[in-house]
């Protein structure tokens, strides 16, 4: 992912004005790493099929970068979860204040968009890319699963329907990233479909792990604050920590199996970008 690491050095948003903090606000979320999961997804099966395409296919990444990034400064605000250290760092409002953090996260939301629009490919590609971006991250996807999350906070829900929560706040994006990147280079409808299916049962598992190192972690060690999910509807708190374990044992097994019936190419893209969720259980 160097590649990708100094893409986004290079490409930060710019905005230029006489505003003293505003485009340094804009970067900095950026440039306090995190995983880079999405576009990793994105940009392994671009790679594994199409290297040709992988200097196209960096705004792209990009975008899902940024857009996730902006999921992370909203859910960060007073409003939402009032946290204080993200991947980390000072949350932008603790750093600066509400107001930049919410017109900065406006901001990557909207651009994301643009960087997609700007890219070097086709425009039937870059419309589908727009699309799933925008349904999986939109009013149906990401944003509904936040709005879950908020309004049924202190008020339990069934397991089926924290699922529901979680597959829309966590797994759309991460289903829509390998999605997109089969789109990229053309991989088939099928093969589309089967990629963003795994993706959402990825997306589970990697929430359900998330809530275990919530209540197994320590803030440092987890780089965000932790022990916060007492009043959350997370797997955890609707099951115990040791069912919830239980219950990422059972998704990593049957994810394991799917994922040995991509064709070796794909499993040889992404095995070293996943194979730690699907055997964290092991550890």
């Amino acid at each position: 992912m160097q590649r990708f690491e100094s893409y986004l050095a290079t490409h930060l948003p710019k905005a230029p004005s006489f505003h003293p903090i505003y485009e340094e606000a804009l970067a900095v979320m950026l440039l306090a790493g995190g995983k880079r999961f999405r576009p990793s997804l994105l940009l392994s099966i671009v790679d594994a099929y199409e290297p040709l395409l992988y200097e196209g296919a960096l705004p792209i990444a990009l975008a899902v970068e940024m857009f996730h990034t902006y999921s992370l400064i909203h859910d960060d605000l007073p409003a939402m979860d009032d946290a204080d250290l993200r991947r980390g760092h000072e949350t932008l409002h603790k750093r600066y204040d509400e107001v930049t953090a919410i017109l900065v996260g406006d901001a990557l939301n909207t651009d994301a968009f643009l960087r997609i629009a700007k890219a070097p490919l086709r425009d039937d590609v870059k419309l589908k890319l727009v699309t799933l971006l925008a349904q999986n991250g939109g009013s149906t996807g990401m944003v509904l699963g936040q709005a879950l999350d908020c309004y049924f906070e202190n008020i339990p829900l069934n397991l089926e329907q924290v699922k529901i929560l979680h597959k829309n706040k966590t797994a759309k994006l991460i289903a829509s990233s390998l999605q997109m990147g089969g789109v990229i280079v053309g991989l088939s409808l099928v093969v589309q479909k089967d990629l963003y299916d795994f993706g959402i049962d990825l997306g589970l598992l990697f929430q359900i792990q998330d809530d275990i190192i919530d209540e197994t972690q320590t803030t440092e060690e987890a780089g965000k604050p932790t022990g916060n999910d007492g009043d959350k509807n997370s797997f955890v708190t609707l099951l115990g920590l040791a069912k919830s374990m239980e219950e990422a044992d059972i998704l990593a097994k049957d994810l394991q199996k799917r994922f040995e019936a991509f064709e070796p190419k794909l499993q040889s893209a992404l095995e070293p970008l996943i194979s730690k969720y699907l055997h964290r259980h092991k550890r």
